[in-house]
């Protein structure tokens, strides 16, 4: 039986500080952390769309490094992302990655 399991980061470096501090933080944390960023930046500024604008900031980089851990090799980095490789071409080309 397949279990869901929380990603877990390597140790990271955290840049706001005077020295550099490290410790463990998962992808959960990350986002939650940078949407506060992004929230104390808008102020009274409204959005729109918020979650299309998150799901295509974070899906650039993830079909990024999912590619680099396959080799490029897309049928194995679709079934990696749990998606058809029509799918994934698909995004590829929405994110100018081929």
């Amino acid at each position: 039986m397949k279990t869901d399991r929380v990603l877990e980061l390597p140790e990271l470096q955290q840049p706001e500080s005077g020295s550099p501090q490290h410790q463990s933080s998962s992808l959960r944390k990350d986002v939650a952390h940078s949407l506060a960023q992004y929230f104390s930046h808008l102020g009274d500024d409204t959005v729109t769309n918020l979650y299309e604008l998150v799901l295509h900031e974070v899906e650039g980089p993830l079909l990024e490094a999912v590619l680099r851990h396959t080799g490029s090799n897309q049928s194995k980095a679709s079934i990696m992302l749990g998606l058809n490789r029509g799918t994934l071409r698909k995004k590829l080309k929405q994110h100018g990655m081929l």
